[in-house]
């Protein structure tokens, strides 16, 4: 004879509480202590609880599901970005589905329309949201809707995103306080928000500095594109004394370059990213970068994403804006000796 199945009621009778607060903690509403979610998580987990998912949806109109429709899935930055929203979203006892265009318009679009009934909230990165109508055009009407990195025609959706071209201005001055006077940057994906506010901040940053002068890169933010900037620095008659890539991923490229040609980072050029991604301080030279709480990042805007959900209606608030943190480490430092002097090799 099989066994019984264990009832929201037996879950509550072993966490003695009420099964109105059982409930309450397993759809993630915020009116449940702490402590006591925790317990009820506990006995559920233990007794092997699970909610009859199509009669809940049936009863609440809900799916426990939230969406995340993202540029890309690969990378580091976008692992640390799913941990930090995957962590918020399985406290609050919900499930993620995942999409990703790959940087195509048309594919965004369809993505963020297949969503229609199949999930409570949206949480999106679009790089074509400037496009007037875009997002309205695309998104479910009446679906909570967060914004991570998102530049918005009009504003209409809580955002949450990095102020990247202050992270840019403060890195450029770094790298122009140690004394290096000609600075490279390799710059993301044109159509990139993120990217381009980097970008944007390193021009102010040289334009700020007498005698300071800039030179441009193309990348799209992978390793391979930071690896062709690099192989392409090293071909130029004029190398400059620092680099500064416009994320971790395209820096490691670089530096991967950088050796291949038998130079030394830092000594024989400085070398700097964006981001502060886990493997930026476990390669060698450790990577001098802007530290961004990506984790923290993905799960702040989850967490505002639940708020509007429990609320049942919209509330835009300002920007949520997290300020990067200069992280020194081992790949940037002072010239080692006079730069006209580096300057006279075209490789070493």
């Amino acid at each position: 004879m099989g066994r019984q199945a264990v009832t929201i009621r037996d879950v509550a009778r072993e966490a003695n509480v009420s099964v109105a607060t059982v409930s309450r903690a397993l759809n993630g509403h915020s009116n449940v202590a702490e402590p006591v979610r925790r317990q009820v998580l506990e006995v559920a987990h233990r007794l092997r609880y699970s909610p009859h998912a199509a009669a809940r949806s049936l009863s609440s109109r809900s799916t426990q599901t939230i969406g995340v429709v993202l540029p890309d899935l690969h990378g580091e930055f976008f692992s640390e970005l799913i941990r930090g929203i995957d962590s918020r979203a399985r406290a609050a006892g919900r499930h993620l589905l995942l999409s990703s265009y790959h940087g195509d318009p048309d594919e965004q679009a369809a993505a963020l329309r297949a969503m229609r009934g199949r999930v409570d909230g949206l949480l999106v990165m679009s790089p074509y949201a400037e496009r007037p109508g875009f997002l309205a055009e695309n998104l479910p009407q009446s679906l909570p809707v967060v914004l991570i990195s998102t530049q918005q025609h009009e504003p209409a959706w809580p955002v949450f995103e990095i102020d990247n071209h202050a992270g840019a201005v403060a890195m450029t001055r770094h790298l122009l306080s140690l004394g290096h006077r000609h600075l490279a940057f390799i710059g993301g994906p044109e159509h990139n928000h993120d990217a381009r506010e980097r970008l944007r901040g390193f021009r102010d940053a040289i334009a700020s500095e007498s005698g300071a002068r800039g030179s441009e890169y193309p990348g799209d933010f992978g390793e391979a594109s930071g690896h062709r900037a690099g192989r392409a620095i090293l071909d130029t008659g004029d190398r400059p004394d620092a680099v500064f890539a416009a994320n971790d991923m395209m820096a490691l490229g670089c530096l991967y370059a950088f050796a291949q040609a038998g130079l030394e980072v830092p000594r024989d050029i400085a070398l700097a990213g964006f981001d502060d991604i886990p493997l930026a301080r476990f390669v060698h030279p450790s990577l001098t970068t802007m530290r961004v709480s990506i984790a923290e990042l993905g799960g702040n805007a989850l967490k505002r994403l639940l708020v509007e959900i429990e609320a049942g209606e919209a509330v835009l608030e300002p920007r949520h804006v997290l300020v990067p943190e200069l992280v020194v480490r081992q790949s940037s430092a002072a010239p080692a000796r006079p730069v006209a002097a580096r300057r006279t090799k075209k490789s070493e």
